[in-house]
């Protein structure tokens, strides 16, 4: 019977465990040039236990920034900053994928002010999310974005190229796209948000073409073997609105399904998340991660949806915060720190980097 703690062999990838560091914004880069700093460094490295850790979200360009203090991976200095980072997780055996995350209408003119240019979100329709995003100047009513043009779509594809180049040259072993959570990539599949008439909206073939060419575009420059993506159908954060997730998810494994990428990644968001967990699962033939719902502390009830078949790798968020040393914690069925959710965001080493391994 296999188990979560068995290795498995991801597209050419070797996994030490089939338990990963679910994607977490910390916000904790420098604010003027959105670099990971030693601290970063030593915090992922904490974690390298992980079979594969998934990295918090990084923006592909400064437009596609969406919080305060989160990193990026479209500068040279950038790019140097988080070679320190895969160095360190490397030394200690472990693997990491860098998730490329472009929020879309989910950030503020204030986030980047600094940057040159007038840098508004953008989003496949001009709606604004329902809500209100942090700020340096406090929270902030989500503004209304700019509708992209098809040559800013076109662009914007390219930006995720870039960044995912960016990732292997940072000596990533791969990239996660981001798809879920509300984020851009969801605001094109999500018919709340994607309202277009022309290729890139209205029918659920056009909602998923954007998802689908960066995709394509990503893998055609670093490897299918390199390549994730991340979603969550069905799910409302950020004021998406999925009413029939269903056909949309299966037309868009249809469209990456040939391209053969290293893994997709499943976030459920509810209790009735699982139904279309295990549809998309029956659908995709490749290796199939779970970020699966729970509404209390982790059990062996989590680690059996490996031994069932229901996931071939789990994803674990808020307790890989707390315990660097969550496989080993999980195989000993605890004892588990508790996350102190005062530290998420921001801040310095404490929520950090000092919460105990259980040999220390």
């Amino acid at each position: 019977m296999t188990t979560a703690f068995d290795p498995i062999d991801l597209a050419g990838t070797q996994l030490a465990n089939r338990i990963a560091m679910a994607p977490m914004t910390r916000s904790r880069a420098t604010a003027d040039t959105r670099v990971p700093t030693a601290l970063t460094v030593e915090y992922y490295a904490q974690r390298a236990s992980a079979g594969l850790i998934i990295t918090e979200g990084i923006q592909p360009s400064p437009v596609g920034q969406g919080y305060p203090n989160t990193p990026g991976l479209h500068s040279a200095e950038q790019v140097a900053a988080w070679r320190e980072v895969t160095d360190a997780v490397h030394a200690e055996g472990g693997r990491i994928f860098a998730q490329i995350m472009h929020a879309g209408r989910i950030g503020h003119p204030v986030v980047v002010a600094d940057h040159p240019g007038d840098l508004h979100p953008m989003a496949p329709s001009a709606i604004a999310a329902k809500g209100q995003v942090f700020t340096s100047e406090g929270p902030k009513d989500f503004v209304t974005p700019h509708e992209m043009t098809d040559a800013e779509v076109r662009a914007t594809i390219a930006d995720f190229v870039t960044a995912a180049r960016n990732a292997v040259d940072a000596g990533f072993d791969g990239v996660e796209l981001h798809g879920a959570n509300g984020y851009l990539i969801h605001q094109f599949l999500a018919p709340g948000s994607n309202r277009r008439t022309d290729a890139w909206g209205g029918s659920v073939e056009n909602r998923v073409r954007f998802a689908a060419e960066v995709v394509k575009a990503v893998a055609a420059e670093i490897g299918p073997e390199r390549t994730g993506l991340r979603v969550s159908p069905g799910g409302t954060f950020n004021d998406i609105d999925e009413p029939e997730p269903e056909p949309t998810y299966a037309a868009l494994l249809e469209a990456i399904e040939p391209v053969g990428i290293a893994y997709l990644h499943v976030l459920e968001s509810g209790p009735a998340s699982r139904e279309i967990t295990l549809a998309l699962r029956k659908r995709f033939s490749g290796t199939f991660a779970l970020n699966p719902y729970t509404d209390g502390p982790t059990s062996a009830a989590d680690l059996a949806l490996v031994e069932d078949g229901t996931a071939d790798i789990l994803a674990f968020g808020a307790l890989f915060i707390a315990n660097p040393d969550l496989p080993a914690r999980l195989k000993a069925g605890g004892p588990y720190n508790t996350p102190d959710t005062s530290t998420f965001y921001a801040g310095d080493h404490r929520g950090y980097t000092d919460y105990p391994a259980l040999t220390a």
